[in-house]
Parts: C-alpha cells; sequence; structure tokens
C-alpha cells in the first residue's frame, strides 16, 4: 500500500507564508465592544457615519451578532456569490429561502448521526491512529505539520472514497484553495484541478455507486429532486474549508490551550469526562474562523447604527464569544464555565451542518493524543506556541498556531515548564503581547464562513 504523505505541510502555507506583527486582536476587539456594540467599519478600521455603506458595519456584541445570524430575511448570505462563487460555485453559503432549504435536505443525510458513528469506528480513529503511530515512537513531534492538518484532510478524503494513492495530491489541491484569500490565481486554478478530479470520481460512482460520501450525494433524491454536478462539486470544494482548514485550527487551538496549563492538561487527561467541556469552550475562547459576513438586504437599524440596504455586516465571532455581557471573566480558558454555548458554527438556517462531525473529530484527536502520548507536554527546547491571526484592513479571519512542538514526557518526569508557562497570568490568553511575531498577511479577498451551511 503507498505511504501517504504528510509531513509537507508547512502551517504558514494557510497564512499567505509572510511574517509580520501581530496585534493582540482579542485587546482590540474588547476595546472596540466597550464602546460600540455594532460599529461602523471595524476595530482597525473606523470610519465616519457618512461611509457606513462604503466600509460596512462589525457586529461585536454577542446579542447583536445572534440577531443577524438568525435574520435572514434582513441579513442575507448571498454575499458569497460575489467573495467566492468563482471559485466554488453556488454552494450552502450562499443559498436563501426554499432554495436553501432543498439543497440543505438533499446534503443532510451525508451527516447523520448515524452514519457519523460509522465514521468514528472505521475512518476518523483509522486515521489518528496512523498518524500518531509515525511520531509516537520517537517521544516528539510537531504536531501543527504532522497532525493537527493531516488528519482531517485524510478524514474527508476517506469519507469521499478517494483512492489511497491520491492522498498526496489532494492534500496539496486542498491546501492551495484553503490559500485563495492570500494568492487568488492559486486558489482559482486548484478549483479547476479538484472539479476535474472530483468530475471522473462522480462520474464512475454514478455507474457504480460505493459506500461513501460521494455516492450519497449522487444518489440523493427528495420528491424527485436529485443534486446536479455542480451543485455536488460546490458542495465538495465547501468541505474543504468548512471540514478541513476549521478542524485543523479549533483542533490546534484546544492543544495551546491545554499545552500551556500543564494542570489543566492532566486533569483532562485523568477525567476524560471533560473533553467535551474543552472542546466547546476551545471553540468559544479561540473560534478557528473569527468574522463571518452578511449583507443587508433592508434599511434596519442595529445596536443604535442604522444600516442601508446593500451595507456588508461582518459578525464578529471572535468578539461575541468573549463579550463580558455574557460570559464571566470571558478572555479565561475555563472548560468548566456554566455557560459555554458559543456563535462558533453559526446560528438559523446556515447552522453549521458538520458540526457534529468537527466535534467528534477533535474528541478522537485529543483522547488519542492523550492515550498514546502519556506524558504529552510542549517541547521546553522550542519556543512557546501561540495563536495567531493576520492583523489587516478587515479583522482576521482565521486564528490558530502555525506551531506545535510537543515531547512525551516520561511518567513522573514532565517537561520543564516554558517561559510561557512561568508567566502566564490566570487568563490562559494565547494571543502574544504587541511586537510579536507570527505569520500572516491580509487577504485580498475574505473567505469563506467556517460553516457547512
Amino acid at each position: 500500500m503507498a505511504e501517504v504523505a504528510t509531513n509537507d505541510f508547512d502551517p504558514t502555507e494557510l497564512q499567505g507564508g509572510l511574517l509580520m506583527q501581530v496585534e493582540n486582536v482579542h485587546e482590540r476587539l474588547r476595546e472596540a465592544r466597550a464602546r460600540h456594540r455594532v460599529m461602523l467599519g471595524n476595530p482597525f478600521t473606523e470610519v465616519r457615519a457618512g461611509q457606513v455603506g462604503d466600509f460596512g458595519v462589525t457586529v461585536l456584541g454577542y446579542d447583536e451578532c445572534q440577531t443577524v445570524l438568525t435574520h435572514p430575511d434582513t441579513f442575507s448570505s448571498s454575499i458569497y456569490e460575489h467573495i467566492m462563487g468563482p471559485v466554488m460555485g453556488r454552494t450552502l453559503l450562499e443559498l436563501e429561502g426554499a432554495e436553501h432549504r432543498a439543497s440543505r435536505a438533499l446534503v443532510s443525510p451525508s451527516f447523520r448521526s448515524a452514519l457519523l458513528e460509522r465514521w468514528r469506528g472505521e475512518l476518523v480513529e483509522v486515521v489518528v491512529h496512523e498518524l500518531i503511530d509515525r511520531f509516537a515512537p520517537r517521544g516528539h513531534a510537531e504536531l501543527a505539520r504532522e497532525f493537527t492538518f493531516a488528519f482531517p484532510v485524510q478524514v474527508i478524503a476517506r469519507i469521499m472514497g478517494l483512492p489511497r494513492h491520491d492522498y498526496p495530491r489532494f492534500q496539496r489541491l486542498s491546501i492551495e484553495l484553503l490559500n485563495v484569500v492570500y494568492d487568488w490565481e492559486c486558489g482559482l486554478t486548484a478549483s479547476r484541478s479538484l472539479k476535474a478530479y472530483f468530475t471522473e470520481i462522480l462520474a464512475e460512482r454514478r455507474r457504480n455507486p460505493q459506500d461513501d460520501l460521494i455516492s450519497t450525494l449522487a444518489e440523493s433524491e427528495i420528491d424527485g429532486a436529485r443534486l446536479t454536478d455542480d451543485e455536488i462539486f460546490a458542495f465538495l470544494l465547501l468541505i474543504l474549508p468548512a471540514g478541513v482548514e476549521t478542524t485543523y485550527r479549533a483542533s490546534g487551538n484546544l492543544l495551546v490551550a491545554l499545552l500551556t496549563e500543564p494542570e489543566l492538561l492532566d486533569a483532562v487527561r485523568t477525567d476524560r469526562t471533560m473533553v467535551r467541556a474543552a472542546i466547546e469552550e476551545a471553540l468559544r475562547w479561540e473560534p478557528p474562523i473569527t468574522t463571518v459576513v452578511r449583507v443587508a438586504v433592508r434599511d434596519c437599524e442595529l445596536g443604535g447604527i442604522s444600516i442601508p440596504a446593500g451595507t456588508n455586516v461582518s459578525v464578529s465571532v471572535a468578539a461575541a464569544n468573549r463579550d463580558s455581557a455574557r460570559y464571566p471573566d470571558p478572555d479565561r480558558f475555563d472548560p468548566a464555565r456554566k455557560n459555554i454555548a458559543h456563535l462558533t458554527f453559526g446560528g438559523g438556517p446556515h447552522l453549521c451542518l458538520g458540526m457534529h462531525l468537527a466535534r467528534m473529530e477533535a474528541a478522537v484527536a485529543i483522547n488519542a493524543l492523550l492515550d498514546r502520548l502519556p506524558g504529552l507536554r510542549l517541547d521546553p527546547s522550542a519556543p512557546a506556541p501561540h495563536v495567531v491571526g493576520s492583523p489587516s484592513a478587515r479583522p482576521p479571519r482565521c486564528r490558530s498556531s502555525s506551531r506545535l512542538p510537543v515531547r512525551d514526557s516520561p511518567s513522573g518526569s514532565p517537561a520543564a515548564p516554558t517561559t510561557l508557562h512561568r508567566h502566564r497570568t490566570r487568563r490562559c490568553s494565547a494571543t502574544p503581547s504587541r511586537g510579536a511575531t507570527g505569520t500572516g498577511c491580509p487577504p485580498r479577498h475574505p473567505g469563506p464562513d467556517a460553516t457547512t451551511s
């Protein structure tokens, strides 16, 4: 059986490959939210009231963000037709009303709970343990390079039923497609290559159905309606940012939170009932996609701001998830907090279709790492990881750590704490201070939602 390449992934490729100054994103969002629940422009570029139609508005409060997400008759996701349509085609992201309900009904069976449970044992656990097998014997790893990206890519490839020998090519094209916000032409080329690849696979599945996602989509039917080839292609392309990049970033952010608090990591290792709460808290505390976008389709008012029809509305999930009006001590990573609900998976009719798969993948990954690496700790000889995002004229859309160096320390001999540990506050804020460096570059085009909606 062909070896599957997994170590050729450089996390900086999903950040544009450039180093630049990283601002304290959550501090900026907190300062802005203290002044406005809804603001003209965004926390990085404020504008005058008369320019609202040109620069849009940013929604920072939890309740206000939830209002936008749950009122598609006023705040439409149709804006994604212009943002990502040339790359992905017409996806669920941009559909509204009856058309969205019909298309979602056709793809929803692909994520039913019984199927997810099957995938857990037959696909997800197998992939996770195969990857861990490669670095567990040597006792150290760079998880961002060797694990957190590779496992969701391989899971999606297996769910789709792709030939194993195609995994390296699929991973490379996935990286190039996901990097579309930094290199538009590269993303378009990857999209065309993936569509050509899927065309052959889909044609074969229509002739000879298999037990995989592409066959399920090809055979899905409601009241005589079936998905067209273009609709299936669009859904398969959407799965890459929704099912790969967000899982990669979310699992990495969870690992940063746990690894930089060794006592908390040990508590989760001892009591696995904490894993689910830790996953939800990580999704709240550091959402992998910080911002989703809507467009006002009628004149309206929100948070005391008049919003003309046609205005772009940025929903700052990162700000909403740390709204002190909803969460006590919101900057602290605390899996024991009572109110752990968040907006990371969106809301309303576009609530993330794949959220249960994402949660299941994260749980399998964390449990497997804790089982296979009982002395899992940050590598004290390597720079401490930070969750970073790209500062730009608009809020950073993606946040994660570009490195996760770890060691499997012998039982009873944990790795020495890094400087990050010794100087860490109880807030467990993994965002570096002003002047720190990280990866990222201002996107030329807004990225897609964190949802397969």
